[in-house]
């Protein structure tokens, strides 16, 4: 087995081949004999966020891995989230939190939401009632809310109604009940 660091990368198609500095020699290694890297662990959000805050804190991982750690008091002094104790608990969950703290990570894709709020008015011109719905826009610079008719609302000046869960419990709990998934692969209109 070879150990080093690549020096150079030749392109010999449909070949790849690498020139590996071993400390005392060097050495030409085809691309099918190199160990495939290990895909960095992919976690949510509320995960990567602890990672950061305890690396942050200059805490270790031991401490940061320990479910017990997260108490109330913990969790609201250093804005994290509730869910991190009982993710901990999983005993399958500690060693990726290890991989993820040790290795580096990549954050899971957030489901985003359209929080859409049904509006019943009187028409004028059809002498009737109509139903329609106005989307939850939020600005993310100002923290300023309003509704719209539509999903692309100011998009351009920071306006935004593709929200996640936190985002939208954040300005308020009850508009959860209101949540539509945004479709993977939707345009905005």
């Amino acid at each position: 087995m070879v150990e080093g660091v690549v020096k150079e990368v030749k392109d010999c198609s449909p070949d790849m081949w690498y020139l590996i500095d071993e400390g005392c020699k060097d050495s030409w290694i085809f691309e099918g004999h190199l160990i495939p890297l290990t895909p960095l662990p992919v976690i949510p959000q509320f995960v990567a966020d602890a990672i950061d805050t305890f690396k942050d804190e200059g805490d270790s991982l031991a401490v940061a891995i320990d479910y017990e750690v997260y108490t109330n008091e913990l969790v609201k002094e250093l804005s994290l989230d509730r869910k991190m104790r009982g993710w901990l608990w999983e005993a399958s969950n500690q060693e990726f939190f290890a991989r993820a703290w040790l290795d580096g990570y990549e954050v899971e894709k957030e489901p985003l939401y359209y929080v859409r709020l049904p509006l019943t008015y009187w028409d004028e011109d059809k002498a009737e009632l109509e139903d329609v719905y106005r989307h939850l826009t939020w600005n993310i610079t100002s923290d300023e809310t309003d509704f719209s008719g539509r999903t692309d609302w100011r998009k351009a000046d920071g306006w935004r109604t593709r929200l996640t869960e936190k985002q939208i419990k954040d300005i308020d709990e009850a508009y959860w009940g209101f949540k539509v998934p945004v479709e993977e692969g939707e345009e905005e209109e």
